[in-house]
């Protein structure tokens, strides 16, 4: 975990600058800021198309009575691509738009859900409904005492 975290807060923002630095002095300053405002746009927008269409779908297969889960997880990857694309930088914008592309975001989405079902395998993560509770135990829904008042039982008119 540690070293993803390295990986993540340190590698990933020096090898960013280093990136940004050398276009800058092969292409220049002006044109570097504005490869990165172009990139951060247009990612913004095409973030904005897919993740449009993508609430369109998760609505339809609602409605039509189907669970949206590939939905919610191109919606996911949408979100976090757009995430990337805003945050300046040559491998941030590349992953982002690698996950707005289509056909790459199916082929990350089986790469991520096979990682995860081996990791559920390997009892490396764990579900349980009654892992959300205080002690394990799932709440009673039982209630007490009740008492119904209806308006209309004793409409005195």
């Amino acid at each position: 975990m540690l070293a993803r975290l390295l990986l993540l807060f340190i590698i990933v923002p020096m090898v960013e600058l280093f990136l940004l630095i050398e276009i800058g002095q092969r292409v220049g300053t002006l044109p570097t800021l504005g490869l990165i405002m172009v990139t951060g746009f247009v990612g913004a927008l095409l973030a904005k198309r897919q993740g449009m269409a993508v609430l369109k779908r998760i609505q339809t297969d609602s409605q039509a009575g189907r669970v949206p889960a590939e939905s919610i997880f191109d919606g996911a990857m949408i979100l976090v691509a757009g995430a990337f694309l805003m945050t300046p930088g040559i491998l941030t914008d590349t992953f982002g738009f690698l996950c707005l592309f289509p056909p790459t975001r199916q082929f990350l989405k089986r790469l991520i859900w096979s990682q995860l079902q081996r990791m559920v395998q390997n009892g490396q993560i764990q579900f349980s409904a009654s892992s959300f509770y205080q002690g394990g135990a799932m709440p009673r829904r039982e209630p007490d005492n009740v008492i119904i008042i209806d308006p209309d039982e004793n409409d005195d008119r």
